[in-house]
């Protein structure tokens, strides 16, 4: 019979990835992110990284690519590859910052915007029938805990270039 020491060592070191929180945090983002990304494709051929950057355009305004690094926690390249396909698509309008040359400023054209208001209803009833599973109150303290997380895992992550608000 292994001693308690032993169990404990083993129970340590063995990870049941069913019940591990950032696996099971990350399935459900994927599962649910390429429920509504069908969407995205489907109806306006766009990925899930360049539909993150246009809501984020959609939401702010005029970003910069760092910008949308910071705001999404999306590698640059990522999100570089978006901007460079939705701007060739004439969705994004990418013009040079007056205050910092090296930098571009990023916007919704027209298409975009016409895109962004398609798609804004469609994944806010998305989110409304994945939330269906739950009571409001179990709403509202899901809310609080994924900021809670959020906060944490902000102070856990290393920084890396590119996510310091400092221009490419």
């Amino acid at each position: 019979m292994p001693s308690p020491r032993t169990e404990t060592a083993e129970q340590v070191s063995s990870l049941i990835l069913e019940r591990f929180v950032p696996y099971r945090l990350s399935v459900l983002s994927n599962t649910v992110s390429r429920a509504i990304a069908r969407i995205y494709a489907e109806r306006f051929d766009l990925t899930i990284p360049e539909w993150r950057v246009m809501a984020q355009l959609g939401r702010h305004g005029r970003l910069s690519a760092s910008d949308i690094v910071g705001l999404t926690a999306m590698d640059k390249v990522r999100v570089s590859r978006a901007v460079a396909r939705l701007v060739a698509s004439g969705r994004v309008v990418a013009v040079p910052d007056e205050t910092d040359r090296r930098r571009q400023l990023l916007t919704l054209a027209a298409a975009g915007r016409r895109i962004y208001r398609e798609i804004v209803p469609l994944a806010l009833e998305r989110e409304a029938r994945l939330l269906d599973a739950l009571e409001p109150e179990e709403r509202r303290a899901l809310d609080r805990l994924l900021a809670k997380l959020q906060g944490q895992a902000a102070k856990l992550a290393p920084k890396t270039a590119g996510e310091d608000g400092e221009p490419d």
